[in-house]
């Protein structure tokens, strides 16, 4: 069997489309506790997420990143879990990378191993603690022969450069992706400079993931792009948005609506959004299409289609789907058959069904960021006294 072609060769001849939200996928199954957000259920339930990372595959990802979010040791030891050591960033990263390595063998997939901001940095213990975090995480996707590395989910661009500084050191591609938006990051650099200087740190492939919607996230990318091209920097580009709609949302986007994490699903994008995402990316010239939180197999599978053309294919997950709604002319009722064509569904407004829902929600505009003393991590869970002070803060934002 011939080798599998590279990241970097495969985004040098079309697009390469990206898995999906494993944190909120899997919480909402009931493996992941919403709040610490960490991955243990590699070692709990392994065959959910095998299961997920298959259903990705079927619907035409080109990479399964192994679910290592979050998985640096400050965070899962100050997220309750437990201290043996299969619950520590070697045991758990170590599972996800051999859960990821399987299923992508089983298709044409590279796996890619992900690392994430850490509490060390958000607590201000420096640089070299912080890349201390990083390299154990890098060390056990070296051992387990991942096929690049992602930095992922980022505030601040110092700390993804200290991360990327890291990565780099292994000689594997790397990919740097920040979770912000057209504001730029939470210390605030802009939008186009955090492009600019992870693209100049070493990273070959720079972009945005998570706490944005796909429009949200392509606007900013289009800022990314204008200013390594002022800057003469060529590097590939990669959106991984939400598949929440977030077009109210401030700069540290979804995490400050009322809405997040529990009552979300009204913003969820529907496929045909999908579609338009995939198409505004690519002509964009996004080349590393894929997703964050809310994305399930069948937004992926949508990109997928709508890109069929310039991935010479459709995924196996089409095949049950005929594309553009064709199957609906199978359906009992008229009025549904008449829905079996590409503009109706295009043209849809959907209704949340809530009747007076506000179409918009007012953020949680706190403000705070890495140097604010509530930030600093701890192990031991908020007490009932410290919540009714933070509800109590949380009123005096709402209230100007």
């Amino acid at each position: 069997m011939a080798p599998k072609k590279g990241l970097l060769e495969r985004l040098a001849e079309g697009p390469v489309i990206g898995d999906g939200g494993f944190v909120f996928a899997l919480e909402k199954r009931g493996y992941v506790k919403a709040g610490p957000w960490t991955p243990e259920a590699t070692i709990e339930n392994p065959e959910a997420v095998r299961q997920l990372h298959r259903e990705f595959l079927r619907a035409g990802a080109d990479v399964m990143q192994a679910f290592t979010f979050y998985a640096s040791d400050d965070k899962l030891a100050n997220r309750g879990n437990d201290s043996s050591e299969k619950y520590t960033c070697r045991g758990i990263n170590d599972a996800a990378c051999r859960i990821a390595r399987e299923v992508a063998d089983e298709g044409d997939a590279l796996v890619a191993g992900g690392l994430s901001q850490t509490p060390s940095y958000l607590s201000g213990l420096g640089k070299e603690h912080t890349q201390k975090e990083f390299k154990n995480q890098v060390d056990v996707f070296v051992e387990n022969k991942v096929d690049f590395l992602i930095t992922e989910y980022f505030e601040h661009v110092e700390e993804i450069e200290w991360a990327i500084e890291v990565c780099l050191k292994t000689g594997l591609p790397v990919v740097a992706t920040m979770c912000i938006g057209p504001e730029g990051d939470l210390h605030g650099v802009s939008v186009g400079e955090c492009a600019v200087r992870m693209a100049k740190a070493g990273a070959h492939v720079v972009g945005i993931n998570c706490h944005f919607d796909p429009f949200v996230v392509l606007e900013a990318l289009r800022k990314m792009k204008n200013s390594l091209e002022a800057a003469k920097l060529k590097v590939h580009l990669i959106s991984q948005p939400l598949a929440f709609h977030t077009p109210d949302a401030h700069k540290q986007g979804f995490i400050d609506l009322p809405e997040f994490p529990f009552a979300l699903e009204p913003r969820i994008c529907t496929r045909w959004d999908m579609h338009r995402y995939a198409r505004e990316a690519y002509e964009l010239g996004v080349r590393y299409i894929g997703g964050c939180c809310g994305f399930e197999p069948y937004h992926t599978r949508a990109v997928a289609e709508e890109l069929a053309k310039e991935r010479r294919g459709l995924p196996k997950a089409s095949e049950k789907h005929e594309l553009w709604a064709a199957g609906l002319k199978m359906h009992t009722k008229p009025w549904v058959r008449a829905r079996a064509n590409r503009g109706y569904w295009e043209s849809l407004k959907p209704a949340s069904g809530r009747p007076y829902c506000p179409t918009m929600s007012a953020p949680d505009d706190w403000g705070v960021t890495a140097g604010d003393a509530s930030l600093k991590q701890r192990k031991d869970a908020t007490t009932d006294a410290e919540i009714s002070e933070l509800t109590q803060r949380q009123q005096k934002a709402l209230n100007g």
